[in-house]
């Protein structure tokens, strides 16, 4: 690719790091990336906060400080957030049935699904069993109350499986019901809007023409027509089935989704997650009480992922290292997860450190990519990889075996 067809990267990157700001040039004048957004801050101050490439596919437009995009399932990251903080504040007790703040949701089976099995994809209901396409997901109460109905697809707490959309309901009418408000005005009054992220779930449509729209990938490396039609991937992800397109859509970015459709960039996110990286108070403010920040990194699930069929280590809220899924990253008290396409943040509670690295063309595959494994990489490179020790698990119970919860109930 020419220079003359290269927006240059632009922003504030220290020369310690500058190895991963070469990284990420380099990702966006080969062509691997189209454009994106990278942060990473130490005791909650940046020390990287670059952009860089274009908005559109045709090369017209340079990406800009402001510019953001869809980041898909790093959403989620902000949901949790939301969750732990009214934990914080003793108004969300995380050992508590879901029950006692949704009663309804104690319908057939789920008496005992905790509050902590819902923040870790342990709660049995990672799909909805009534058919779902997309438009469905804008409408909130029924969405909830489906999920509120139904019977789990296998014992609450024993396996995880990946929430991918019923999670933004799932964690999000706990919020409501708690906090009052749903997840995106919740998240704009006591996260994004005080500490000034620059973060939206669910957007205003004054806000439409900053956004890089994603660049859909591949298609997924999976054939759904040879899967039995009880099992929970299978459940899951065609119900409704994945379209990256509808992410373009007034309806879509102004739905509130907490599991799916926020908006922002890399330095929004960072900042929103600097709060996990320190302890639950980065500059000093406290966000998280200490015993809730610590409880982020206790393992909740550990084993093959019945939705994804991969090996998962679930903490409190946030994936935790796993030298299968996520071998670029180290062992230690690391708070994770990203979106399809392949954004990410890593909230790196061992060195006060928080990674994050949204971009618009989305990578091929369900979980990350290897333009973001190639960065993280290249951080760890830097900082190292001295860990202490792992913490004590919380879960009761191993992640049963995939065949276990091969097919809903």
């Amino acid at each position: 690719m020419s220079d003359a067809f290269i927006a240059p990267v632009q922003g504030h990157c220290t020369e310690r790091f500058d190895p991963l700001r070469q990284r990420f040039a380099s990702l966006l004048a080969s062509g691997d990336d189209l454009g994106a957004s990278m942060a990473l801050t130490i005791d909650g101050e940046f020390v990287v906060d670059l952009w860089g490439g274009f908005v559109d596919e045709a090369r017209t437009q340079a990406w800009q400080r402001d510019t953001i995009t869809h980041v898909w399932s790093t959403t989620k990251t902000v949901t949790n957030l939301a969750a732990l903080w009214l934990a914080s504040r003793g108004e969300l007790d995380l050992d508590a049935p879901v029950s006692r703040y949704w009663p309804e949701f104690a319908a057939n089976g789920k008496s005992g699904v905790l509050v902590r099995h819902v923040l870790s994809h342990t709660s049995g209901v990672p799909g909805w069993a009534e058919p779902m396409c997309t438009e469905d997901l804008y409408d909130w109460e029924r969405s909830a109350a489906l999920l509120a109905a139904q019977s789990p697809w296998w014992a609450p707490g024993s396996a995880s499986g990946y929430q991918a959309m019923t999670h933004g309901f799932l964690v999000g009418e706990l919020i409501r019901r708690v906090g009052g408000r749903k997840t995106g005005a919740f998240v704009a009054e006591h996260l994004a809007g005080p500490l000034g992220a620059d973060f939206h779930i669910g957007l205003d449509p004054s806000q439409f023409d900053r956004v890089a729209r994603v660049v859909p990938p591949p298609p997924l490396p999976l054939d759904f027509s040879q899967m039995p039609a009880d099992l929970p991937m299978m459940r899951v992800f065609t119900n409704p089935g994945p379209d990256a397109s509808a992410s373009w859509t007034p309806a879509w970015r102004q739905a509130d989704l907490g599991a799916l459709n926020g908006h922002g960039h890399a330095r929004s996110v960072a900042q929103l997650m600097s709060i996990v990286a320190c302890g639950g108070s980065p500059g000093g403010r406290s966000w998280l009480s200490p015993a809730v920040a610590a409880r982020i990194f206790e393992t909740q699930a550990d084993g093959i992922d019945a939705v994804l069929g991969m090996p998962m280590t679930m903490g409190l809220g946030y994936g935790l290292p796993n030298a299968t899924l996520v071998p670029y990253l180290p062992a230690g008290r690391l708070a994770y997860w990203g979106g399809w396409g392949g954004s990410l943040v890593v909230a790196d509670a061992d060195r006060r450190m928080c990674f994050a690295y949204m971009m618009n063309k989305m990578a091929p595959g369900l979980v990350g990519g290897p333009n973001v494994a190639s960065l993280a990489a290249a951080l760890y490179e830097i900082v190292g990889e001295q860990t202490r020790p792992a913490v004590q698990s919380r879960a009761t119970t191993p992640n049963a075996p995939a065949a276990s919860v091969a097919k809903g109930s």
